[in-house]
C-alpha cells in the first residue's frame, strides 16, 4: 500500500482544494489530510481564518477524499508524521516549491500544480473587506494601522470628519472624548472599536451600547490583551478547575512614561493611571470572578487633584467566595504580574502579563507544573483586528469582552471620578 500525506488549512474549501487533493490521492493507496490548528497556523502568520478548526474538518472530511485526517499542531510534525504512518509519498501544492526538500530523507517529495485563479486569501478578502480609519493621533493609531496590513480583507484607509468613505473605526482619543467620537461614529453608520472605556458614565455606555443595537452596529472595547492566544488559554485553564477553585486574582499594571512624574505640570491632555491601566487590569478579574461582587474599595496616590490624576491606584473587589486586587500605575512602578490562586494549585503570568506568550501552572508538587507558550505577534493587535472584522461580518460583539464587563469598567471608573476613593 502506498500512503500518501499531505497539508493545509483548508479554510473555505474551494474548487482549487479539491483538486489538489484528488491529485495527491492519485500518487498512492492511501491519503492521509494534516489540517493546522489555529495556534499553529498563528505562528505561520496566518491570523485570518474564517472557520474553525472543526468547519474546516468537517469540510474535508466532507469530500470523501481523505482516508484519514490529522491536526498538525508544531512545528516538526511532518517529520513525525512521516514516521508515524509510514508515509511513503508527501505532497503539497507548487507554491512551496523547495520548501519541503529536507523531507526527501524520509519519503519522496512531489509537489503538485495549484488550481490557478482561485485562493482562499482572495475568498477572504473578497467575503470580508473592511475599510476602517482610525480617529485619534499618536502611538496607539499608529500601532493600529501598521497592523492591519498583516490581516486579509481589512483595510486602512484615512478618513476625514464625514467618515464617509469607512465601514469602520478605531478610537484612540482621551477618555474624556470617548463617548462623543464613539457617538458621531455610530451616528455615522460606523462600526467602532475604542479603547477602553468606551465612556465614562455607565449612563452614556448603555446609551452608546444600545445606540449600536439600534443601528446594527458593531461596538466593541480595545484590549488587546483580551484577543491574545495565551491570554485566552489561561483563562479556559483557570476555569477548568485545574487550580480548584479559584478564590483571588491579582493584576498589577504599571509604567513609568507620558511624564506623569510628580513635577509634570501638563497632565490635561494625558490619561490618568485608572483610564490607561484600569480596563486592562480589570479585565482577568471580571472575566474570572464576574461582575457581582459584594463590595470595592479604592485607594489612590493623586497627582493632580482637579483633574483627577492618579499616579497610582489600588482597586480591592470583595466576591462571596473570592478576592481580587488591581494596582495600576503610571507614577509608580511593580512587577506586572497577573496571578490566580486557587485552592489545588495557582496560575503564575510574568510580567508584561497583558502582553504574554507564556504563563505556568504551578502546584504543591513542583513535578505537576507545566508551562505554556503560545505565539504573540504584534502585542494583540492583528488578533484584536481579526475578531473585530468576524464580529462586523457576524452581528456578534461580546465574544471576547461582553458588554457587561465593560459596564463593569466604566463603573469602577465612574467611582473613581466622583471621588469615592481613600487619599494616600
Amino acid at each position: 500500500m502506498v500512503k500518501v500525506i499531505t497539508y493545509g488549512t483548508y479554510d473555505l474549501l474551494h474548487y482549487g482544494h479539491i483538486r489538489l487533493l484528488q491529485r495527491a490521492k492519485a500518487l498512492g493507496d492511501y491519503l492521509i489530510v494534516g489540517i493546522t490548528s489555529d495556534d499553529y497556523d498563528k505562528t505561520r502568520g496566518k491570523i485570518n481564518n474564517q472557520q474553525s478548526l472543526m468547519e474546516r474538518i468537517a469540510a474535508v472530511e466532507a469530500t470523501g477524499l481523505a482516508d484519514k485526517i490529522i491536526v498538525e499542531e508544531y512545528e516538526g510534525q511532518k517529520i513525525d508524521d512521516i514516521r508515524r504512518y509510514d508515509v511513503d509519498i508527501f505532497t503539497v501544492g507548487s507554491d512551496w516549491v523547495g520548501k519541503f526538500d529536507y523531507l526527501n530523507e524520509y519519503c519522496k517529495v512531489i509537489y503538485l500544480p495549484r488550481t490557478q485563479g482561485v485562493s482562499s486569501s482572495e475568498l477572504r478578502a473578497e467575503k470580508r473587506k473592511l475599510n476602517i480609519g482610525t480617529i485619534g493621533e499618536g502611538r496607539l493609531c499608529r500601532k493600529f494601522v501598521r497592523e492591519v496590513d498583516y490581516v486579509n480583507g481589512v483595510e486602512y484607509k484615512a478618513c476625514d470628519e464625514t467618515l464617509e468613505d469607512v465601514d469602520a473605526v478605531y478610537i484612540a482619543t482621551h477618555p474624556e472624548r470617548h463617548y462623543e467620537d464613539v457617538k458621531r461614529a455610530l451616528e455615522a453608520g460606523k462600526h467602532v472599536i475604542c479603547e477602553s472605556p468606551i465612556a465614562l458614565s455607565q449612563t452614556r455606555c448603555r446609551e452608546l451600547m444600545d445606540l449600536a443595537h439600534e443601528r446594527g452596529l458593531v461596538l466593541s472595547d480595545a484590549i488587546k490583551t483580551a484577543y491574545s492566544t495565551a491570554y485566552s488559554r489561561l483563562l479556559v485553564v483557570a476555569k477548568s478547575g485545574r487550580i480548584g477553585e479559584i478564590v483571588s486574582v491579582d493584576a498589577v499594571c504599571t509604567s513609568l512614561q507620558d511624564g506623569a512624574g510628580e513635577e509634570s505640570a501638563n497632565l490635561s491632555s494625558k490619561q490618568n493611571s485608572i483610564c490607561a491601566w484600569g480596563p486592562t487590569a480589570m479585565l482577568p478579574v471580571f472575566q474570572l470572578l464576574g461582575t457581582h461582587y459584594r463590595q470595592k474599595s479604592i485607594c489612590t496616590r493623586m497627582l493632580n487633584r482637579d483633574l483627577r490624576f492618579d499616579g497610582f491606584t489600588k482597586i480591592d473587589f470583595v466576591y462571596d467566595n473570592a478576592v481580587a486586587s488591581v494596582k495600576v500605575a503610571k507614577a509608580a512602578k511593580a512587577e506586572g504580574e497577573l496571578i490566580i490562586t486557587g485552592t489545588k494549585g495557582y496560575i503564575y503570568v510574568p510580567a508584561p502579563w497583558w502582553k504574554t506568550d507564556y504563563f505556568e501552572v504551578r502546584f504543591e508538587n513542583p513535578a505537576e507544573n507545566k508551562r505554556h507558550f503560545y505565539q504573540l505577534d504584534g502585542e494583540g493587535i492583528r488578533y484584536e483586528i481579526v475578531a473585530f472584522a468576524k464580529a462586523v461580518e457576524s452581528g456578534r460583539r461580546d465574544y471576547y469582552i461582553g458588554e457587561e464587563i465593560s459596564r463593569a469598567i466604566t463603573e469602577v471608573i465612574e467611582s473613581f471620578n466622583r471621588g469615592e476613593y481613600i487619599e494616600i
